[in-house]
């Protein structure tokens, strides 16, 4: 009689070499990952100051009767949504923190809207820009930190 047995299965080597294979991948593509997620952030962000902005000059024209408002007067008229009035309080708006908010200077002739990450830097990070915007329209950015900008004189984003 032959005592030797087939075995069937795989080998410890085929096994470590099947997870050093997957740890290769992995490592490629989970930096990749979260540059994509970051990318998507600054996306949502500048689509929502774009939001903001528009529903400042609608605001101004309609119910605010030549004054711009905060977020909550433009959530309270309906122009933007709960979740980006709640933004400052609640958690942050795809990994943004945004404010709206009258010029102190000229009280209810001016506003600026700002976004800043709510983690500026690291593997987490969330964001590496900032953004704001005023009456003008244009949406600038600058290096990313979690103070707001306090200007609208950061580098046009362009588009």
């Amino acid at each position: 009689m032959n005592s030797n047995k087939r075995q069937l299965g795989f080998s410890l080597i085929e096994l470590l070499l099947v997870v050093a294979i997957i740890g290769i991948i992995a490592a490629i593509a989970v930096p990749n990952l979260l540059a994509s997620k970051r990318a998507a952030n600054e996306g949502s962000a500048i689509s929502s100051v774009r939001t903001i902005t528009s529903a400042e000059a609608t605001y101004q024209s309609t119910t605010g009767a030549g004054s711009f408002g905060t977020l909550a007067q433009l959530n309270s008229a309906g122009l933007v949504d709960s979740a980006l009035s709640g933004s400052t309080v609640l958690a942050p708006r795809s990994g943004y923190f945004f404010t709206a908010a009258a010029d102190a200077l000229t009280p209810n002739s001016q506003y600026l809207t700002t976004a800043s990450t709510s983690i500026p830097s690291g593997m987490t990070a969330t964001g590496s820009r900032n953004f704001a915007s005023d009456c003008t329209g244009v949406i600038t950015y600058d290096a990313a930190s979690t103070t707001a900008m306090t200007s609208n004189n950061g580098t046009p984003i362009g588009n």
